[in-house]
């Protein structure tokens, strides 16, 4: 009976229209090795005839540090995967595929595609026509440290870990490179599932178990789009059942009681039934790796010892949220690419209704929003739902959001796993309020009941849009999914009497969507009126009902770019129509308030030693097109008053590659000596330029701006220009950088009374395949004309004077001492302290560095310097570098140069170089570097 089981389970094949595999597989736990043999079943079910086939191979997208998915972690500044091992690397190897005529098919991997497989076939696949294959391979399963998915010491998490069809539409196969975004183009397909196992190890699945004998699983499953697998030494998970469906998961509960995680899941899984419709899969898995992949942002970000919503919140909305995607995700036969959008509007949306339904009174901050002391917070009082507009409105004020309708690997990485996803359902609530909150329920539910069913797209929603409503709704897909045109209104010409109120509104951005205007009442909605059709000068009147104020998108269902204009008081007595508001530290943008923003701060120098201050500035976590910034300060080692400034305006532009120009003004005083002090005052304009490609990581940047400079006169700085002077100075940069090589190409020009010089600057850096890494610095400058008398404007090998105080000394007049050993890469960028290291006329240096093992590198400097009255000379140093945070901590330590052996020299110590960065703007750089 066994034996006729197994032969069973091998040759019956699901009579469906839809592919099938039968598998047979065995893992090697200590080689993390899945031995597969397959039988692939693939039906032509369009009208076209195949002559070649295309399987994705996601797994061996893993092999190689060039791949499409290396490439992506390299964009991204994820390291570990380019200094993984070969034993952490996952692969498909010794496959061999055989059709029903035992002929042993050729087969091969596209260009630049090492994760897909191209077999053409012997003979074709006609319209309506089944063909079986047999494959053999062997899968090595990665280390889970790249993309959760993989190994471990005690589990192993597997998706898109064997050869599937890829999905065909159009005439063509659709072939996507694994980029670690879950999107693998499938079509669904039946299966069945033979999984043998070592000793001490358990499978769970999201296929049905039928039977397990000893160690060896067997499952099955229909109309699935993956076999997700989740083997573990130890079995985390529970399972749940009701009448509609088994939820496996092992979500973390944080003390949340077995009964009370049944009512919940229970409760979850009638609400998605009765909004969505029921589920045709009768099994779904809901796995921690599954919400870590995809969280929810701002609940996951709290620190755990804040605890400010109870367990059983946590883990509602975490199995809420991670429901929801799997249920859609293994449901809708949409383009999870192309129509990502799709998925997280309809995800996020029900998510918003769900708190709207059982936790109507819930805050952003939850507990918190209860202590009296914090009340005064936007960020405390901002009811829950509240938060979703703040995050794409991050991105939207750096002018970085991306449209919905963007192929989802076009998006930068903030966009993809946040931003985006939260504007989507935003959106689809922006569309339910303007057609009717039933008539959008009857579109989704008819919407996934067709896609369940049926390879569709978006097309398919726009249809039903139309069916469920008379209303135009053409600028929803025109202007919200698929254009970055921001919405703005204002209003204009207010008047109001006892009864009524009139205005007309003012469009700033000539996005033509409906909004709505709200009439308000001791924060009590008295009135709301939708303006579909937008006409310039239009006057509107609607009954007062008492109201207040009037206040556009009161409830913020419109994805508007700018709420700081959205409202007028209508009370007869008004000092300010946005009352000036303080507060400690950080908030959220209130649209009602002019917020002051104050912080304490902490800065040093040597000569000022801790200088304390307060920092007062209007920089909320949305970026402001005004922004001031101004700290007093008091340095405790001068014993004088201190500080600095900084106001700017932002300007930015939606459709152009100079995407913003920034107008500013800055200034500071502090002591550059013991005795002297400085004044520094700076307008400036820069222009930020950027690729279409909103991902590609090239940077260019233009920057005009007038430098004034007054400083005392000190008796301990000798040779030095003295009193005042004005530059100009005139940069261009252009930078790209991701792990595996950066490229920099720098221009400076500056202009004074009594010299002109121009300089170049190109740094070029390589991380090779052996993980060895090359550091190269091309440095060049001259003067255009000098006529000063002092050394302070030269060109300097080792540790520029600074005369436009950009840099971050920690002592910039020390010439011994721990201070004088800082190490700033700039002009020369030599390490050794040399004889005579300023230039007067031009300069040329080169800096190398090369990996000796891991974070140990050598390095060395070669220039040329030319002083007007002297001959050129060469000049060169060598030595270690410990690169331990590249720019942020790094020593130098000197072995060799032009003044001989450096580390047989006295006082050895003194000669050693530190770069040390306490920026908590310039430390923030190594976070946004992997999300902006």
């Amino acid at each position: 009976m066994k034996k006729l089981s197994i032969l069973l389970f091998i040759i019956g094949i699901q009579s469906v229209a839809q592919h099938h595999s039968q598998l047979i597989v065995s893992l090697d736990a200590d080689k993390k090795m899945l031995s597969v043999y397959q039988e692939l079943t693939f039906f032509n079910q369009t009208q076209d005839t195949i002559t070649t086939l295309y399987l994705n191979d996601w797994i061996n997208a893993y092999s190689n540090k060039n791949s499409p998915l290396g490439k992506r972690f390299s964009d991204e500044f994820v390291r570990s995967f380019h200094l993984a091992t070969t034993a952490e690397r996952g692969s498909t190897s010794s496959l061999s595929i055989v059709d029903a005529n035992k002929f042993l098919l050729h087969w091969e991997r596209p260009e630049n595609a090492i994760d897909l497989i191209k077999i053409p076939l012997k003979a074709p696949i006609l319209p309506n026509e089944k063909k079986t294959l047999t494959l053999t391979y062997f899968v090595k399963i990665p280390s889970d440290q790249f993309t959760k998915y993989g190994y471990n010491n005690t589990q192993i998490t597997l998706k898109n870990w064997f050869l599937t069809p890829s999905r065909y539409e159009n005439h063509d196969f659709v072939k996507y490179n694994n980029l670690n975004l879950d999107d693998a183009a499938t079509s669904p397909f039946s299966a069945n599932l033979r999984l043998t196992l070592p000793q001490g190890w358990f499978a769970n699945s999201d296929l049905t178990e039928n039977k397990k004998e000893d160690t060896t699983y067997y499952f099955s499953g229909t109309t699935v789009l993956d076999i997700p697998l989740y083997i573990e030494k130890k079995v985390s998970f529970s399972s749940y059942k009701n009448d509609q469906i088994e939820v496996i998961s092992n979500l973390e509960d944080h003390n949340v009681n077995d009964i009370d995680k049944a009512i919940i899941v229970d409760k979850i899984v009638n609400y998605v039934s009765d909004n969505l419709g029921k589920n045709h899969l009768k099994k779904i898995s809901v796995s921690q790796l599954d919400y870590d992949k995809n969280p929810f942002y701002g609940l996951n970000q709290l620190p755990s010892f804040i605890r400010p919503f109870s367990d059983t919140f946590i883990f509602e909305l975490k199995f809420l949220k991670t429901y929801l995607n799997n249920y859609l995700k293994n449901s809708l036969q949409l383009d999870p690419r192309k129509d990502n959008w799709v998925f997280d509007a309809i995800q996020v949306y029900y998510m918003m209704k769900y708190i709207e339904e059982f936790y109507p009174e819930a805050k952003m901050m939850g507990s918190i929003a209860k202590f009296k002391l914090l009340r005064g917070y936007h960020l405390v009082s901002l009811d829950f739902n509240e938060q979703y507009s703040y995050f794409y409105m991050l991105m939207a004020r750096k002018n970085l959001d991306q449209p919905l309708g963007d192929s989802k690997d076009k998006l930068i990485k903030f966009n993809e796993k946040i931003a985006s996803k939260y504007r989507a359902g935003l959106s689809f609530d922006y569309l339910a309020e303007y057609m009717g909150q039933e008539n959008f329920k009857k579109l989704i539910s008819e919407f996934i009941l067709f896609a369940t069913q049926n390879q569709t797209d978006v097309s398919k929603l726009v249809d039903l849009t139309k069916k469920y409503t008379s209303k135009n709704t053409d600028w929803f897909y025109d202007i919200i999914i698929n254009s970055r045109k921001i919405i703005d209104y204002k209003f204009n010409n207010v008047t109001k009497t006892a009864d009524s109120v009139s205005f007309s509104l003012k469009n700033k951005t000539n996005t033509n969507v409906p909004v709505a205007v709200y009439g308000i009442k001791n924060k009590t909605i008295v009135f709301k009126e939708w303006i579909d059709v937008f006409k310039e000068d239009s006057i509107y009147t609607f009954k007062r009902n008492n109201a207040d104020k009037i206040v556009i998108n009161y409830e913020n269902q419109v994805p508007e770019f700018n709420q700081r204009n959205n409202w007028k008081s209508l009370k007869s007595f008004c000092l300010s129509n946005k009352p000036l508001k303080f507060n400690f530290m950080k908030d959220l943008e209130n649209p009602f308030y002019n917020q002051v923003l104050y912080v304490p701060t902490m800065q040093y120098n040597y000569y000022d030693g801790l200088i304390p201050g307060m920092n007062f500035h209007n920089k909320t976590l949305l970026d402001k097109p005004f922004n001031f910034d101004i700290t007093p300060s008091y340095s405790t080692k001068s014993k004088s008053f201190s500080g600095n400034f900084s106001f700017f305006v932002n300007q930015f532009k939606r459709e152009s590659n100079l995407y913003q120009i920034r107008y500013g003004f800055s200034g500071e005083y502090f002591h550059y000596a013991q005795d002297a002090s400085y004044q520094k005052v700076n307008p400036y304009v820069v222009f930020r330029i950027r690729e279409n490609d909103f991902r590609d990581n090239k940077k260019q940047a233009i920057v005009l701006r007038q430098v004034y400079v007054n400083r005392e006169k000190s008796n301990f700085v000798k040779n030095t220009f003295e009193g005042s002077y004005s530059i100009f100075n005139a940069k261009y940069s252009s930078t790209k950088t991701e792990i595996t090589k950066h490229f920099a190409f720098g221009a400076d020009l500056q202009i004074a009374d009594n010299f002109g010089k121009i300089a170049s600057n190109i740094s070029y850096r390589k991380l090779f395949d052996n993980n060895r890494q090359i550091n190269l610095r091309l440095f060049s400058g001259a003067f255009l004309y000098n006529t000063s008398n002092s050394s302070y404007f030269n060109f300097a090998l080792d540790r520029p004077t600074d005369y436009l105080f950009d840099y971050n000394y920690l002592g910039r007049s020390e010439n011994t001492g721990l201070f004088s050993q800082q190490y700033i890469i700039a002009e020369g960028g030599f390490k050794s302290k040399l004889n005579n290291p300023f230039s007067d006329d031009w300069l040329v240096t080169t800096n190398a560095s090369f990996t000796l093992w891991n974070w140990i590198e050598a390095y060395t400097d070669l220039g040329v310097i030319k002083s007007k009255h002297t001959k050129e000379q060469w000049v060169y140093d060598s030595g270690i570098r410990l690169n331990l945070v590249t720019d942020y901590f790094e020593l130098y330590l000197p072995v060799y140069s032009s003044n001989g052996w450096e580390i047989a020299q006295p006082r050895y110590n003194e000669k050693i170089r530190f770069i040390v960065s306490f920026s908590p703007n310039t430390l923030m750089g190594l976070f946004t570097r992997k999300w902006f």
